[in-house]
């Protein structure tokens, strides 16, 4: 059990109205006794350890009390509230007293599960550079050693280090999620563009360029996936012999990992497959989505708070002004609307629109088979399928040669008037409008479209609007 013992009310210092400031006291108590400010060659005494909290006190705000059943007193100075963080650490379990029988000296060092629960609260706002794109490496370069030299501790590195890579996408998407939140409300209280281009830039140049950059190039898991694959394979085929002492040995050390009918070497090999696979296929994907949502509301807020910063509306928007007072502005539209008389709008299929999923390579079968000659009927349905192919096989091309069959040595011709001499020259008649639309681009000579306003109709269909088509010279810039 985790709350036993000394460790009941393991949590009771960061519920009070002091948690901030216990907080901070360990924060820094860490820092002093496991990172690069620590001192090695002695342990801190009780007075220097009330020194670190003092001047942990002195950096944290006092929070409101959350009116709890048991209220926290006052104290006169810091070092009566030091003593008293102190005691409290060491009463719920987060430190220990030690005492060298010896010097008769006293010591605090922190207790297993203080340590442990500490060092996320101390990486939390650290600003310090951590190489966690090197886990992909650290696998490769533990698989290879592990091939070589044959010590079961490689494969257990290497499987440790393969669980940690899953983990950093995972830390890295809430990351950047978490700051384009954070984005949105500090732009909601403070309208700022400056300080929000400043702070993007700031995390496009400390955070993405020294580990999301490398992630994502470097160090891509795509990258050092096959030679992963190919190094597993080689484990694969070692000696009979080898692999039942690593097994053996696997035993000894992961005795919980132990299953009857299973081998561990299989299981951690396989292990490793599957997290490349999933962090390839699942976590890369969805960090360069996070990232592609990060940067474009960034961009996004950007743009916003410059367009309403800016003094000028624009020239677009003076344009769409003078044409709303213009005299003209009804001829100008309606001779727009003339020009657009040809165009053709059409709408996509939704039902086309799939979405593929990546499936996973299916084995070649390379078994040799006997030839079987092609029977009559077969042959028969190949035949008729690439006739039926080709029947309904229609480009603008055909379209463009119809309509000139069609005008013939004259200049106009009306739709009533089209031949229907077989099926494809039904097809072409029912997209001789679309062919008609082809040539508006002043290049050369072009047909011109004029709506009769009249219904026609023929032996296909029952009803069509009636239209005339009149070839015209090369267009006159006006």
């Amino acid at each position: 059990m985790f709350f036993a013992d000394s460790y009941q009310h393991f949590f009771r210092p960061l519920t009070g109205k002091y948690r901030e400031q216990v907080v901070e006291c360990l924060r820094l108590l860490y820092e002093r006794l496991y990172t690069a400010k620590a001192d090695y060659g002695e342990s801190l005494t009780r007075e220097q350890i009330l020194e670190t909290f003092a001047e942990a006190l002195t950096r944290a705000p006092q929070l409101d009390s959350d009116g709890g059943a048991e209220p926290e007193g006052r104290f006169r100075n810091l070092r009566e509230q030091s003593v008293w963080v102190l005691n409290t650490l060491v009463e719920f379990g987060w430190l220990e007293k030690l005492v060298d029988s010896a010097t008769l000296t006293v010591s605090f060092p922190f207790s297993r599960r203080g340590r442990l629960l500490t060092q996320p609260m101390v990486e939390l706002n650290s600003t310090r550079v951590r190489t966690r794109h090197r886990n992909t490496r650290n696998t490769l370069n533990a698989l290879e050693a592990f091939a070589s030299r044959g010590e079961v501790y490689d494969l257990i590195d290497a499987w440790e280090y393969s669980e940690r890579i899953v983990a950093d996408f995972t830390d890295m998407i809430a990351e950047l999620e978490e700051r384009k939140r954070e984005l949105v409300r500090e732009v909601e209280a403070q309208i700022l563009v400056q300080q929000a281009t400043d702070e993007f830039f700031s995390f496009m140049e400390s955070r993405f360029q020294p580990d999301l950059a490398i992630r994502l190039s470097a160090d891509s898991v795509e990258k050092h996936r096959d030679s992963i694959t190919r190094v597993i394979t080689l484990i694969r085929r070692k000696d009979n012999a080898k692999k039942a002492e690593w097994e053996r040995r696997l035993r000894q050390q992961l005795p919980e990992l132990h299953v009857e009918t299973q081998s561990i070497l299989w299981l951690m090999l396989d292990t490793i497959e599957d997290r490349m696979r999933r962090a390839c296929e699942v976590k890369l994907p969805a960090l360069r989505h996070a990232l592609h949502g990060f940067t474009k509301r960034a961009e996004i807020i950007i743009r916003q708070l410059s367009y309403l910063q800016s003094t000028s509306e624009g020239a677009f928007t003076d344009l769409c002004k003078d044409l709303g007072e213009s005299p003209q502005r009804d001829q100008l539209l309606s001779a727009l609307g003339d020009q657009l008389s040809a165009f053709q709008l059409r709408l996509f299929d939704p039902r086309q629109a799939v979405l593929w999923q990546r499936n996973r390579r299916q084995p070649v079968n390379t078994l040799v088979e006997d030839d079987v000659p092609m029977t009559d009927d077969g042959q028969r349905e190949v035949v008729l399928q690439q006739l039926l192919d080709q029947a309904f096989n229609f480009n603008s091309s055909d379209l463009r040669n119809y309509l000139a069959t069609a005008l013939g040595r004259g200049q106009r011709v009306n739709s009533r008037d089209l031949p229907l001499r077989d099926a494809r020259d039904l097809l072409a008649m029912s997209h001789a409008l679309e062919a008609a639309a082809v040539s508006q681009d002043g290049s050369g000579p072009f047909v011109q479209v004029t709506f009769t306003g009249e219904k026609a109709s023929n032996d296909y269909f029952a009803e069509f609007d009636e239209y005339s088509l009149e070839l015209k010279g090369e267009q006159k810039e006006e």
